[in-house]
């Protein structure tokens, strides 16, 4: 009986630590913690590159050298954020990946002024966000969480012909919309959708991965994979240093330092959000500035390795909501895991074979929920009258006018080439300007009023 409760106390004395910061745990028993955490964003961290890598037409070698930097830049981003170093870094249990907020600016950019473009103007864009975290006590009252809210829905609705063009069989595919690709691309989907259903708790996490497994094995079934790349592998292998020019062009600086922007602003969301679910508390100023900062700093890097952009992963905030795990020492054991499995050219191979089909068929419904969270936030914002006059102008003007592209047709080159087509960067500067000058909510309360008197 003695046995019993002294293994009891023992299985609540490891919950706890599992929930306390900076509580002692193993590293070894804390390993399978970690490694839940980097199931859950694996995909969704590389799926930004795969999108990217196809619109800029880059060789197999050169779009596995990306996706190496990319696990490693993830891990990297990940042990900074946990213990951070000097203001920089949130010191919470934040995980980083590559964020879908640059990929429709980044294909734009490549269609026009090809990759060392982008990779130029990641390298700047990254010291500008660390600028804005750590001078974030003297801008974040100017946007306030209905801005926040309308920049992560314009997100998603810039992805969704992202995720259809994969669908199809990516960008310029011979054999676009052909009814291999779709019924590839259907399989995958259907596969994430019945494993979301089908699970519970954490494996839920997982639907995205699922898909993809399956969706792999059936191309592979179809003759779809091209294994060329697998020949002469090597067992190990140094993520590469500058593999691309960079290239420093105004407009795409611009277009993508916009978007550093808007992604400190989504750092703020994410901030509150794991403090809230994990912690229990909102985030100090500290938190939420060397949040926005480590992920400038890691972005800058990122772009050294020739990749895109990261930010915090909304995917890690649900597994922290889902098993309060936020012991930094614990998932610091999957930032270790992402930074081991950058120097496994096969891992980075293995995604880099995937049809874009596949891809396609698990991402769109990846980019449909980002435009649920972004609906969530703004219901959490409020429904004032304030509110909905800025959510429905701002989306509005960012969504529509960028589908008419040619309405910016007398506008100079450079205003064309940042906002022309990018309707996140449209929708938050028409969301800051409204937020600026429309009156108070109790203006619109009294103003009618006023008029019945």
């Amino acid at each position: 009986m003695s046995e019993a409760k002294q293994s009891s106390k023992s299985s609540a004395v490891s919950f706890e630590a599992l929930s306390s910061l900076d509580a002692p745990v193993s590293f070894w028993k804390g390993i399978p913690f970690g490694l839940q955490h980097v199931m859950a964003m694996f995909v969704a961290n590389l799926a930004p590159i795969f999108i990217v890598a196809s619109a800029a037409k880059m060789t197999p070698a050169q779009s596995a050298a990306v996706i190496q930097a990319g696990l490693l830049v993830a891990g990297l981003g990940t042990c900074l954020q946990l213990y951070g170093a000097w203001r920089i870094g949130s010191r919470l249990p934040m995980v980083t990946g590559i964020s879908f907020t640059y990929v429709a600016a980044a294909v734009a950019i490549c269609a026009d002024k090809g990759y060392g473009a982008v990779v130029g103007a990641v390298l700047v864009g990254g010291i500008l966000e660390l600028v804005l975290g750590l001078t974030a006590k003297y801008w974040r009252r100017f946007v306030p969480p209905i801005v926040s809210a309308i920049v992560v829905t314009s997100i998603g609705f810039s992805l969704l012909n992202v995720g259809a063009t994969s669908f199809g069989g990516g960008s310029g595919a011979k054999d676009f919309g052909s009814w291999q690709n779709l019924t590839l691309g259907l399989i995958s989907l259907v596969a994430c959708l019945a494993f979301q259903l089908l699970m519970k708790g954490t494996a839920k996490q997982l639907s995205v991965l699922f898909g993809l497994v399956v969706g792999y094995v059936v191309a592979i079934c179809m003759g779809k994979v091209d294994f060329s790349g697998f020949q002469n592998l090597a067992i190990v292998s140094v993520p590469q240093f500058m593999p691309f020019k960079p290239e420093f062009d105004w407009g795409s600086i611009i277009s993508i330092g916009l978007l550093y922007v808007v992604s400190s602003v989504e750092v703020l969301g994410d901030t509150a959000a794991l403090t809230k679910v994990g912690l229990n508390r909102t985030p100090t100023e500290r938190e939420t500035a060397g949040a926005i900062a480590g992920d400038g700093l890691i972005s800058s890097v990122s772009g050294l390795f020739g990749c895109l952009p990261l930010t915090s992963f909304a995917q890690n905030i649900g597994l922290v909501a889902m098993t309060k795990v936020v012991n930094r020492k614990v998932i610091l054991s999957g930032g270790l895991i992402l930074i081991l499995a950058s120097f496994v050219p096969a891992i980075a191979e293995v995604f880099n074979s995937l049809p874009q089909a596949v891809l396609g068929g698990c991402t769109i419904m990846m980019f449909g929920n980002i435009i649920l969270s972004g609906f969530q936030m703004i219901a959490e914002a409020g429904f004032s009258q304030r509110n909905i006059t800025i959510a429905a102008l701002s989306l509005t003007i960012g969504i529509g006018f960028t589908q008419v592209s040619d309405i910016f047709v007398h506008f100079p080159a450079l205003f064309q080439q940042i906002f022309a087509s990018n309707c996140i960067a449209v929708a938050f500067v028409v969301a800051v300007i409204l937020n600026a000058v429309l009156p108070s909510e109790e203006h619109f309360l009294s103003a009618p009023a006023a008029k019945e008197e």
